[in-house]
Protein backbone atom coordinates (compact mmCIF):
# COMPACT_ATOMS: atom_id res chain seq x y z
CA UNK A 1 0.00 0.00 0.00
CA UNK A 2 2.56 2.34 0.67
CA UNK A 3 4.70 1.43 -1.91
CA UNK A 4 2.06 2.48 -4.78
CA UNK A 5 1.41 5.28 -2.78
CA UNK A 6 5.12 6.40 -3.32
CA UNK A 7 4.84 5.46 -7.09
CA UNK A 8 1.58 8.10 -6.99
CA UNK A 9 2.90 10.58 -5.00
CA UNK A 10 6.06 10.72 -7.63
CA UNK A 11 4.46 10.51 -10.56
CA UNK A 12 2.18 13.62 -9.43
CA UNK A 13 4.79 15.11 -8.94
CA UNK A 14 6.63 14.25 -12.18
CA UNK A 15 3.66 15.09 -14.36
CA UNK A 16 3.30 18.58 -12.59
CA UNK A 17 6.89 19.33 -13.66
CA UNK A 18 6.73 18.15 -17.16
CA UNK A 19 3.26 20.42 -17.71
CA UNK A 20 5.15 23.58 -15.58
CA UNK A 21 8.31 23.13 -17.46
CA UNK A 22 7.55 20.99 -20.41
CA UNK A 23 10.76 18.84 -19.83
CA UNK A 24 12.05 16.41 -17.17
CA UNK A 25 15.34 15.34 -16.01
CA UNK A 26 16.87 12.33 -17.49
CA UNK A 27 16.16 9.04 -15.84
CA UNK A 28 19.63 7.88 -14.07
CA UNK A 29 22.64 5.88 -15.47
CA UNK A 30 22.32 2.23 -15.32
CA UNK A 31 24.66 0.66 -12.40
CA UNK A 32 25.75 -1.82 -14.89
CA UNK A 33 27.24 0.15 -17.33
CA UNK A 34 29.42 1.44 -14.11
CA UNK A 35 31.44 -1.09 -12.86
CA UNK A 36 34.89 -0.94 -15.35
CA UNK A 37 35.07 2.78 -14.49
CA UNK A 38 34.25 1.81 -10.92
CA UNK A 39 37.66 -0.37 -10.70
CA UNK A 40 39.39 2.30 -12.69
CA UNK A 41 38.47 5.08 -10.21
CA UNK A 42 38.66 2.60 -7.52
CA UNK A 43 42.68 1.97 -8.30
CA UNK A 44 43.42 5.16 -8.83
CA UNK A 45 41.96 6.66 -5.50
CA UNK A 46 43.70 3.54 -3.67
CA UNK A 47 47.22 4.84 -5.16
CA UNK A 48 46.80 8.46 -4.86
CA UNK A 49 46.17 7.53 -1.04
CA UNK A 50 49.01 5.34 -0.70
CA UNK A 51 51.21 8.39 -2.15
CA UNK A 52 53.37 6.31 -3.47
CA UNK A 53 54.52 3.94 -0.55
CA UNK A 54 55.55 0.12 -0.46
CA UNK A 55 51.99 -2.07 0.02
CA UNK A 56 51.64 -2.20 3.99
CA UNK A 57 49.96 -5.52 5.77
CA UNK A 58 47.10 -3.63 6.20
CA UNK A 59 46.93 -2.66 2.67
CA UNK A 60 47.41 -6.27 1.51
CA UNK A 61 44.82 -7.61 3.89
CA UNK A 62 42.20 -4.38 2.59
CA UNK A 63 42.83 -5.99 -0.98
CA UNK A 64 42.05 -9.46 0.49
CA UNK A 65 38.54 -8.21 1.85
CA UNK A 66 37.78 -6.62 -1.38
CA UNK A 67 38.25 -9.33 -3.48
CA UNK A 68 36.12 -11.30 -1.23
CA UNK A 69 33.14 -8.90 -1.28
CA UNK A 70 32.95 -8.91 -4.87
CA UNK A 71 33.00 -12.50 -4.69
CA UNK A 72 30.00 -12.34 -2.65
CA UNK A 73 28.30 -10.21 -5.06
CA UNK A 74 27.37 -12.87 -7.09
CA UNK A 75 24.94 -14.47 -4.41
CA UNK A 76 21.32 -13.94 -4.61
CA UNK A 77 19.73 -11.00 -3.74
CA UNK A 78 18.94 -10.94 0.21
CA UNK A 79 19.53 -9.38 3.30
CA UNK A 80 24.22 -9.44 3.95
CA UNK A 81 26.04 -9.23 6.98
CA UNK A 82 29.32 -7.53 6.19
CA UNK A 83 31.05 -7.95 9.41
CA UNK A 84 34.66 -6.01 8.97
CA UNK A 85 37.23 -4.80 11.52
CA UNK A 86 37.96 -1.11 11.72
CA UNK A 87 40.40 -0.15 9.18
CA UNK A 88 39.37 -2.80 7.24
CA UNK A 89 38.37 -0.73 3.75
CA UNK A 90 34.45 -1.41 4.62
CA UNK A 91 33.86 1.73 3.18
CA UNK A 92 35.26 0.42 -0.52
CA UNK A 93 34.21 -3.11 0.07
CA UNK A 94 30.68 -2.38 0.37
CA UNK A 95 30.97 0.04 -2.55
CA UNK A 96 32.50 -2.93 -4.33
CA UNK A 97 29.57 -5.52 -3.70
CA UNK A 98 26.89 -3.06 -3.97
CA UNK A 99 27.81 -2.00 -7.55
CA UNK A 100 28.93 -5.89 -8.69
CA UNK A 101 25.57 -7.12 -7.04
CA UNK A 102 23.67 -4.23 -8.83
CA UNK A 103 25.16 -4.84 -12.34
CA UNK A 104 24.60 -8.95 -11.48
CA UNK A 105 21.03 -8.88 -10.57
CA UNK A 106 20.10 -5.91 -12.32
CA UNK A 107 19.30 -3.23 -9.68
CA UNK A 108 18.63 -0.10 -9.76
CA UNK A 109 20.41 2.06 -7.74
CA UNK A 110 23.21 1.99 -4.50
CA UNK A 111 21.35 3.96 -0.86
CA UNK A 112 23.95 4.12 1.35
CA UNK A 113 22.91 5.51 4.88
CA UNK A 114 25.14 6.50 7.38
CA UNK A 115 24.23 7.38 11.06
CA UNK A 116 26.31 10.24 11.70
CA UNK A 117 26.99 13.70 9.49
CA UNK A 118 30.64 13.58 9.83
CA UNK A 119 30.83 10.29 8.04
CA UNK A 120 28.04 10.61 5.84
CA UNK A 121 30.28 13.91 4.51
CA UNK A 122 33.08 11.90 4.91
CA UNK A 123 31.96 8.55 2.74
CA UNK A 124 30.27 10.66 0.07
CA UNK A 125 33.94 12.20 -0.47
CA UNK A 126 35.21 9.06 -1.28
CA UNK A 127 31.77 7.36 -2.77
CA UNK A 128 32.47 10.59 -5.55
CA UNK A 129 35.93 9.57 -6.32
CA UNK A 130 35.08 5.94 -6.85
CA UNK A 131 31.42 6.08 -8.74
CA UNK A 132 32.13 9.55 -10.35
CA UNK A 133 31.05 12.92 -9.24
CA UNK A 134 28.27 12.97 -11.70
CA UNK A 135 26.41 9.79 -10.31
CA UNK A 136 26.34 10.46 -6.60
CA UNK A 137 23.54 12.02 -4.82
CA UNK A 138 24.82 13.40 -1.29
CA UNK A 139 21.01 14.04 0.24
CA UNK A 140 21.31 15.20 3.81
CA UNK A 141 20.93 18.95 6.42
CA UNK A 142 23.90 19.43 5.29
CA UNK A 143 23.38 19.87 1.45
CA UNK A 144 22.63 23.26 0.16
CA UNK A 145 21.70 22.49 -3.23
CA UNK A 146 21.20 26.35 -3.89
CA UNK A 147 24.73 26.85 -4.28
CA UNK A 148 25.68 24.06 -6.63
CA UNK A 149 27.57 24.70 -9.59
CA UNK A 150 25.07 24.57 -12.65
CA UNK A 151 27.09 21.41 -13.83
CA UNK A 152 25.27 19.84 -10.44
CA UNK A 153 22.07 21.27 -10.43
CA UNK A 154 20.25 17.76 -11.35
CA UNK A 155 21.11 17.04 -7.34
CA UNK A 156 18.43 18.86 -6.33
CA UNK A 157 15.97 17.75 -8.85
CA UNK A 158 16.98 13.46 -7.89
CA UNK A 159 17.24 14.77 -3.92
CA UNK A 160 13.05 14.89 -4.28
CA UNK A 161 12.58 11.31 -5.18
CA UNK A 162 16.17 10.04 -4.96
CA UNK A 163 16.62 9.31 -8.77
CA UNK A 164 20.67 8.62 -9.26
CA UNK A 165 22.19 5.43 -9.70
CA UNK A 166 24.34 6.33 -5.74
CA UNK A 167 22.79 8.10 -3.25
CA UNK A 168 24.38 8.72 -0.11
CA UNK A 169 22.07 9.84 2.95
CA UNK A 170 21.68 9.41 6.64
CA UNK A 171 19.76 6.85 8.58
CA UNK A 172 17.48 8.68 9.46
CA UNK A 173 16.64 10.11 6.05
CA UNK A 174 16.24 6.41 5.01
CA UNK A 175 14.24 5.40 7.40
CA UNK A 176 11.78 8.39 7.25
CA UNK A 177 10.95 7.60 4.08
CA UNK A 178 10.10 3.99 5.48
CA UNK A 179 7.79 5.30 8.42
CA UNK A 180 6.76 8.86 7.47
CA UNK A 181 3.67 9.76 6.17
CA UNK A 182 4.22 12.62 4.42
CA UNK A 183 4.19 12.48 0.64
CA UNK A 184 7.42 14.84 0.17
CA UNK A 185 9.21 11.97 2.54
CA UNK A 186 7.27 8.89 1.01
CA UNK A 187 8.04 10.02 -1.98
CA UNK A 188 11.34 8.14 -2.10
CA UNK A 189 10.35 4.75 -0.80
CA UNK A 190 9.64 3.25 -3.97
CA UNK A 191 13.20 3.84 -5.19
CA UNK A 192 14.13 1.59 -2.13
CA UNK A 193 12.30 -0.89 -4.78
CA UNK A 194 15.01 -3.37 -6.62
CA UNK A 195 18.26 -1.31 -5.15
CA UNK A 196 21.05 -2.29 -2.73
CA UNK A 197 20.44 -0.60 0.57
CA UNK A 198 23.77 -0.43 2.63
CA UNK A 199 23.28 0.33 6.50
CA UNK A 200 26.87 1.50 7.83
CA UNK A 201 27.14 1.50 10.84
CA UNK A 202 24.36 -0.85 11.65
CA UNK A 203 25.37 -1.13 15.58
CA UNK A 204 24.09 2.72 16.08
CA UNK A 205 20.29 1.34 15.39
CA UNK A 206 18.34 2.13 18.85
CA UNK A 207 17.58 -1.41 20.31
CA UNK A 208 13.74 0.22 20.57
CA UNK A 209 13.54 0.66 17.27
CA UNK A 210 14.65 -2.54 16.02
CA UNK A 211 11.62 -4.88 15.43
CA UNK A 212 10.03 -2.07 13.11
CA UNK A 213 13.28 -1.34 10.96
CA UNK A 214 14.45 -5.18 10.97
CA UNK A 215 10.99 -5.97 9.91
CA UNK A 216 10.41 -3.19 7.01
CA UNK A 217 14.10 -4.37 5.73
CA UNK A 218 13.00 -7.59 5.70
CA UNK A 219 9.79 -7.06 3.96
CA UNK A 220 11.65 -4.73 1.06
CA UNK A 221 14.02 -8.45 0.48
CA UNK A 222 11.11 -10.69 0.50
CA UNK A 223 9.10 -8.72 -1.34
CA UNK A 224 10.25 -5.85 -3.46
CA UNK A 225 13.94 -7.30 -5.01
CA UNK A 226 16.03 -5.08 -2.79
CA UNK A 227 19.11 -6.48 -1.35
CA UNK A 228 20.29 -4.86 2.14
CA UNK A 229 23.84 -4.82 3.57
CA UNK A 230 24.34 -4.39 7.33
CA UNK A 231 27.71 -3.06 7.69
CA UNK A 232 29.91 -2.82 11.21
CA UNK A 233 33.17 -3.71 13.26
CA UNK A 234 30.72 -4.57 15.93
CA UNK A 235 27.98 -6.68 13.93
CA UNK A 236 24.86 -6.77 16.12
CA UNK A 237 23.33 -10.92 16.16
CA UNK A 238 20.35 -9.51 14.55
CA UNK A 239 19.44 -13.27 13.18
CA UNK A 240 18.80 -14.10 16.82
CA UNK A 241 15.87 -12.07 17.02
CA UNK A 242 12.86 -13.20 16.27
CA UNK A 243 11.42 -10.53 13.44
CA UNK A 244 14.69 -12.56 11.38
CA UNK A 245 13.03 -15.70 12.40
CA UNK A 246 14.03 -18.28 9.22
CA UNK A 247 16.18 -16.12 7.33
CA UNK A 248 19.46 -17.44 5.90
CA UNK A 249 21.89 -14.83 6.39
CA UNK A 250 24.31 -14.07 3.30
CA UNK A 251 27.64 -13.12 4.70
CA UNK A 252 30.06 -11.09 2.40
CA UNK A 253 33.24 -12.38 4.53
CA UNK A 254 32.41 -16.03 4.73
CA UNK A 255 34.72 -16.43 7.49
CA UNK A 256 35.32 -13.05 9.43
CA UNK A 257 37.02 -14.19 12.28
CA UNK A 258 40.54 -14.83 10.74
CA UNK A 259 40.42 -11.05 8.76
CA UNK A 260 39.73 -9.93 12.36
CA UNK A 261 42.86 -11.72 13.95
CA UNK A 262 44.99 -10.54 11.13
CA UNK A 263 44.02 -7.16 11.82
CA UNK A 264 44.58 -6.79 15.27
CA UNK A 265 46.62 -3.78 15.50
CA UNK A 266 45.79 -3.01 19.46
CA UNK A 267 46.79 -4.09 22.82
CA UNK A 268 43.88 -2.95 25.51
CA UNK A 269 44.55 -1.88 28.92
CA UNK A 270 42.18 -2.48 31.35
CA UNK A 271 42.18 0.38 34.29
CA UNK A 272 39.60 -0.72 35.87
CA UNK A 273 40.52 -2.28 38.86
CA UNK A 274 39.59 1.23 40.81
CA UNK A 275 38.03 3.97 39.66
CA UNK A 276 40.31 7.19 38.47
CA UNK A 277 39.59 10.53 38.52
CA UNK A 278 40.01 13.02 35.28
CA UNK A 279 42.60 14.72 36.62
CA UNK A 280 44.21 11.50 37.56
CA UNK A 281 43.49 10.16 33.85
CA UNK A 282 44.90 14.18 32.43
CA UNK A 283 48.41 13.56 33.75
CA UNK A 284 48.85 9.90 31.52
CA UNK A 285 46.93 11.78 28.71
CA UNK A 286 49.38 14.84 28.93
CA UNK A 287 52.33 12.59 29.10
CA UNK A 288 51.62 11.35 25.66
CA UNK A 289 53.32 13.32 22.44
CA UNK A 290 49.86 12.53 20.30
CA UNK A 291 46.63 10.79 21.61
CA UNK A 292 42.83 10.53 21.78
CA UNK A 293 40.77 10.66 24.84
CA UNK A 294 37.21 9.63 24.95
CA UNK A 295 34.55 9.87 27.02
CA UNK A 296 30.85 9.28 27.36
CA UNK A 297 29.49 13.18 27.47
CA UNK A 298 29.79 16.49 26.77
CA UNK A 299 30.24 17.55 30.58
CA UNK A 300 33.10 15.29 30.80
CA UNK A 301 34.65 16.66 27.65
CA UNK A 302 34.94 19.87 29.43
CA UNK A 303 36.21 18.76 32.29
CA UNK A 304 38.89 16.53 30.76
CA UNK A 305 39.86 19.20 28.27
CA UNK A 306 40.40 21.73 30.81
CA UNK A 307 42.88 19.62 32.64
CA UNK A 308 44.72 18.44 29.97
CA UNK A 309 44.84 21.64 28.75
CA UNK A 310 46.50 22.84 31.53
CA UNK A 311 49.11 20.24 31.91
CA UNK A 312 50.11 19.47 28.50
CA UNK A 313 53.01 21.71 27.48
CA UNK A 314 54.13 22.78 24.58
CA UNK A 315 51.67 20.35 22.25
CA UNK A 316 48.02 21.72 20.89
CA UNK A 317 44.92 20.44 22.70
CA UNK A 318 42.27 19.82 20.75
CA UNK A 319 38.45 19.05 21.24
CA UNK A 320 35.49 17.44 19.79
CA UNK A 321 32.27 17.49 20.86
CA UNK A 322 28.04 18.82 20.02
CA UNK A 323 28.62 21.92 22.52
CA UNK A 324 30.40 23.53 19.25
CA UNK A 325 28.63 24.68 16.12
CA UNK A 326 29.21 21.87 13.39
CA UNK A 327 31.59 23.82 11.39
CA UNK A 328 33.97 24.52 14.04
CA UNK A 329 33.55 20.54 14.64
CA UNK A 330 34.29 20.21 11.14
CA UNK A 331 37.61 22.83 11.04
CA UNK A 332 38.57 21.19 14.67
CA UNK A 333 38.52 17.52 12.70
CA UNK A 334 40.63 19.18 10.16
CA UNK A 335 43.23 20.26 12.30
CA UNK A 336 43.87 17.00 14.10
CA UNK A 337 44.31 15.30 10.87
CA UNK A 338 46.83 18.10 9.97
CA UNK A 339 48.95 17.50 12.76
CA UNK A 340 48.74 13.46 11.77
CA UNK A 341 49.27 14.12 8.51
CA UNK A 342 52.58 15.84 9.57
CA UNK A 343 53.72 13.89 12.56
CA UNK A 344 52.89 16.46 14.64
CA UNK A 345 52.01 16.02 18.23
CA UNK A 346 48.46 16.37 19.21
CA UNK A 347 46.06 15.60 21.69
CA UNK A 348 42.58 15.58 21.51
CA UNK A 349 39.46 14.89 24.01
CA UNK A 350 36.13 14.10 22.31
CA UNK A 351 33.11 12.82 23.25
CA UNK A 352 31.90 9.53 21.51
CA UNK A 353 31.16 11.47 17.99
CA UNK A 354 34.13 10.33 16.85
CA UNK A 355 33.95 7.33 16.86
CA UNK A 356 32.09 5.29 14.30
CA UNK A 357 34.07 5.62 10.95
CA UNK A 358 35.80 8.74 11.38
CA UNK A 359 39.06 8.21 9.77
CA UNK A 360 42.03 9.40 12.32
CA UNK A 361 44.80 7.49 13.73
CA UNK A 362 46.57 7.52 16.93
CA UNK A 363 49.10 5.64 18.73
CA UNK A 364 47.29 5.97 21.68
CA UNK A 365 44.09 6.47 22.81
CA UNK A 366 42.54 6.64 26.08
CA UNK A 367 38.52 5.48 26.32
CA UNK A 368 36.19 5.95 29.42
CA UNK A 369 34.14 2.72 30.18
CA UNK A 370 31.37 2.38 27.86
CA UNK A 371 29.37 -0.43 25.84
CA UNK A 372 31.31 -2.85 24.09
CA UNK A 373 30.75 -1.79 20.80
CA UNK A 374 31.94 1.66 21.99
CA UNK A 375 35.07 0.28 23.27
CA UNK A 376 35.56 -1.27 19.82
CA UNK A 377 34.61 1.37 17.31
CA UNK A 378 37.54 3.57 19.76
CA UNK A 379 39.93 1.29 19.55
CA UNK A 380 39.78 1.49 15.43
CA UNK A 381 41.12 5.13 15.87
CA UNK A 382 43.97 3.66 17.59
CA UNK A 383 47.17 2.08 15.34
CA UNK A 384 44.49 2.41 12.34
CA UNK A 385 47.01 2.18 9.27
CA UNK A 386 48.86 -0.62 10.90
CA UNK A 387 52.06 1.65 10.94
CA UNK A 388 52.82 0.76 14.58
CA UNK A 389 53.97 -3.42 15.80
CA UNK A 390 50.93 -2.33 18.39
CA UNK A 391 48.68 0.33 19.40
CA UNK A 392 47.40 1.14 22.66
CA UNK A 393 43.98 1.23 24.09
CA UNK A 394 43.60 2.76 27.74
CA UNK A 395 40.55 1.68 29.31
CA UNK A 396 39.04 3.63 32.39
CA UNK A 397 36.83 3.47 34.69
CA UNK A 398 36.07 7.72 35.78
CA UNK A 399 35.90 8.70 39.28
CA UNK A 400 33.51 11.72 38.27
CA UNK A 401 31.87 11.22 34.90
CA UNK A 402 28.64 11.76 34.53
CA UNK A 403 27.11 8.36 35.73
CA UNK A 404 23.58 9.66 34.95
CA UNK A 405 24.50 10.98 30.91
CA UNK A 406 26.71 7.86 30.64
CA UNK A 407 23.67 5.41 31.75
CA UNK A 408 21.70 7.54 29.57
CA UNK A 409 23.75 6.93 26.10
CA UNK A 410 24.50 3.62 26.73
CA UNK A 411 21.81 1.56 29.08
CA UNK A 412 21.83 -1.90 30.25
CA UNK A 413 25.08 -2.41 27.84
CA UNK A 414 27.22 -1.25 30.12
CA UNK A 415 26.30 -3.91 33.12
CA UNK A 416 26.20 -6.76 30.53
CA UNK A 417 30.19 -5.16 29.09
CA UNK A 418 31.33 -5.90 32.55
CA UNK A 419 30.08 -8.82 32.79
CA UNK A 420 31.85 -10.26 29.08
CA UNK A 421 34.67 -7.96 28.67
CA UNK A 422 37.41 -6.37 30.54
CA UNK A 423 40.53 -8.24 32.47
CA UNK A 424 40.68 -11.62 32.49
CA UNK A 425 37.76 -11.76 30.23
CA UNK A 426 37.44 -11.56 26.54
CA UNK A 427 38.23 -8.02 24.80
CA UNK A 428 35.49 -6.11 22.61
CA UNK A 429 37.02 -7.24 19.16
CA UNK A 430 36.82 -11.10 19.82
CA UNK A 431 33.41 -12.17 17.88
CA UNK A 432 32.25 -14.95 19.88
CA UNK A 433 32.12 -12.92 22.98
CA UNK A 434 29.93 -10.01 21.17
CA UNK A 435 27.38 -12.66 20.05
CA UNK A 436 26.87 -13.73 23.25
CA UNK A 437 26.48 -10.46 24.48
CA UNK A 438 24.02 -8.99 21.65
CA UNK A 439 21.90 -12.06 22.74
CA UNK A 440 22.14 -11.41 26.10
CA UNK A 441 21.46 -7.88 25.47
CA UNK A 442 18.32 -8.21 23.38
CA UNK A 443 16.98 -11.12 25.63
CA UNK A 444 17.18 -8.63 28.98
CA UNK A 445 15.50 -5.46 26.84
CA UNK A 446 12.30 -8.06 25.62
CA UNK A 447 12.68 -5.35 22.72
CA UNK A 448 10.35 -7.83 20.65
CA UNK A 449 7.52 -7.91 23.16
CA UNK A 450 7.40 -4.45 24.82
CA UNK A 451 8.69 -1.53 24.36
CA UNK A 452 7.76 1.45 21.71
CA UNK A 453 9.18 -1.04 18.64
CA UNK A 454 6.81 -3.24 19.81
CA UNK A 455 4.23 -0.72 19.63
CA UNK A 456 5.06 0.60 16.29
CA UNK A 457 4.71 -3.06 14.88
CA UNK A 458 1.25 -3.33 16.13
CA UNK A 459 0.13 -0.03 14.21
CA UNK A 460 2.11 -1.15 11.10
CA UNK A 461 0.03 -4.37 11.07
CA UNK A 462 -3.03 -2.37 11.86
CA UNK A 463 -2.23 0.00 9.04
CA UNK A 464 -2.68 2.50 11.21
CA UNK A 465 0.11 5.00 9.31
CA UNK A 466 -0.30 8.07 11.33
CA UNK A 467 -0.18 6.31 15.06
CA UNK A 468 3.46 4.66 13.25
CA UNK A 469 4.78 8.13 11.92
CA UNK A 470 4.04 9.45 15.57
CA UNK A 471 5.83 6.89 17.31
CA UNK A 472 8.65 6.29 15.09
CA UNK A 473 12.01 8.48 16.54
CA UNK A 474 15.38 7.45 15.12
CA UNK A 475 16.95 9.72 17.70
CA UNK A 476 15.69 10.04 21.22
CA UNK A 477 15.73 14.13 20.81
CA UNK A 478 16.57 15.18 24.30
CA UNK A 479 18.80 17.69 22.93
CA UNK A 480 17.93 21.04 21.11
CA UNK A 481 19.65 23.36 18.29
CA UNK A 482 21.39 26.69 19.76
CA UNK A 483 22.97 29.46 17.36
CA UNK A 484 26.11 30.16 18.78
CA UNK A 485 28.74 33.11 18.00
CA UNK A 486 30.71 31.18 15.69
CA UNK A 487 31.91 31.77 12.07
CA UNK A 488 30.36 34.15 9.34
CA UNK A 489 29.32 36.90 11.77
CA UNK A 490 27.41 38.97 9.24
CA UNK A 491 26.14 35.80 7.72
CA UNK A 492 24.80 33.87 10.69
CA UNK A 493 23.35 37.63 11.65
CA UNK A 494 21.35 37.78 8.30
CA UNK A 495 19.93 33.99 8.77
CA UNK A 496 18.84 35.11 12.33
CA UNK A 497 17.23 37.87 11.37
CA UNK A 498 16.01 35.86 8.22
CA UNK A 499 14.28 32.87 10.40
CA UNK A 500 12.45 35.28 13.32
CA UNK A 501 10.24 37.06 10.07
CA UNK A 502 6.49 37.29 10.68
CA UNK A 503 5.42 35.25 7.86
CA UNK A 504 8.32 32.77 8.31
CA UNK A 505 12.02 32.06 7.03
CA UNK A 506 12.33 30.76 3.05
CA UNK A 507 13.14 26.90 3.03
CA UNK A 508 16.25 27.02 2.40
CA UNK A 509 17.56 28.64 5.60
CA UNK A 510 17.14 25.82 7.97
CA UNK A 511 19.82 24.10 6.08
CA UNK A 512 22.02 27.13 5.86
CA UNK A 513 22.22 27.82 9.59
CA UNK A 514 23.12 24.24 10.30
CA UNK A 515 27.06 25.03 10.58
CA UNK A 516 26.19 27.56 12.95
CA UNK A 517 24.44 25.12 15.25
CA UNK A 518 25.80 23.98 18.13
CA UNK A 519 23.80 21.36 20.52
CA UNK A 520 22.71 21.22 24.71
CA UNK A 521 20.41 19.34 26.30
CA UNK A 522 16.96 20.99 26.35
CA UNK A 523 17.13 21.24 30.27
CA UNK A 524 20.46 22.62 30.02
CA UNK A 525 19.05 25.13 27.20
CA UNK A 526 16.43 26.06 29.41
CA UNK A 527 18.70 26.64 32.54
CA UNK A 528 21.20 28.98 30.63
CA UNK A 529 18.02 31.01 30.01
CA UNK A 530 17.14 31.57 33.21
CA UNK A 531 20.65 32.32 33.90
CA UNK A 532 21.02 35.11 30.85
CA UNK A 533 23.01 33.12 28.93
CA UNK A 534 20.98 32.12 26.41
CA UNK A 535 17.41 33.47 24.72
CA UNK A 536 14.66 31.38 22.95
CA UNK A 537 14.86 32.32 19.08
CA UNK A 538 12.43 30.42 17.49
CA UNK A 539 11.02 27.28 17.47
CA UNK A 540 13.03 24.37 19.30
CA UNK A 541 15.71 26.90 18.48
CA UNK A 542 18.17 29.11 21.03
CA UNK A 543 20.44 31.58 20.51
CA UNK A 544 23.75 31.62 22.88
CA UNK A 545 24.53 35.04 24.27
CA UNK A 546 27.21 34.31 26.15
CA UNK A 547 31.26 33.47 25.72
CA UNK A 548 31.94 31.19 23.31
CA UNK A 549 35.12 28.96 23.91
CA UNK A 550 37.64 28.57 20.96
CA UNK A 551 38.15 25.28 21.82
CA UNK A 552 35.18 24.03 23.63
CA UNK A 553 32.49 25.67 22.40
CA UNK A 554 29.51 26.52 24.67
CA UNK A 555 30.46 27.41 28.61
CA UNK A 556 28.95 27.83 31.36
CA UNK A 557 29.86 30.77 33.68
CA UNK A 558 28.11 31.87 36.96
CA UNK A 559 27.42 36.01 37.84
CA UNK A 560 31.40 36.05 39.30
CA UNK A 561 32.40 34.66 36.10
CA UNK A 562 33.52 31.48 37.61
CA UNK A 563 33.14 28.49 34.74
CA UNK A 564 30.44 25.86 35.73
CA UNK A 565 30.27 23.04 34.57
CA UNK A 566 27.15 21.13 33.70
Amino acid sequence: MRMVFSALVDADFLDTRRHMEGTLPAGAASLAGMVASFEARREEYLSRKQGGREASAVDRIRAELYQQAVAAAALEVGLFPFPAPTGAGKTLGVAGFAAHHAALHGLQRVIIAVPYLSITEQNAGVYREVFGEEHVLEHHSGVDFNELPPEQRWQRLAAENWDAPVVVTTTVRLFESLFSRKPSAMRRLHRLAGSVIVLDEVQSLPDPMLPPILSALRHLTEFFGTSVVLASATQPDFFSLDVFANLKPKPVIAEPAPVYRKLRRVRYEWQCERQRSFEEMAQQVAAESSCLAIVNTTKDATILHRHVERMAEGIPVLHLSTRMASLHRRKALQEIRDHLKAKRPVLVVSTQLVEAGVDVDFPVVFRAFASAESLQQAAGRANREGMLDEGRVVVFDPSDGSAVGTRMVYGASLDLTRQFFGPGLADPDDLDALSAYYCERYSITNIEGAGPGADIQRYRAGFDFPEVADRFKLIDEQTVPVLVPYGDDSEREHLRHLLTLAEGPPAWVHRKIQPYLARLPRRLAKQGCDQGMATPLVGDLYEWQDAYHPQRGIEFTDLNGEDLVF
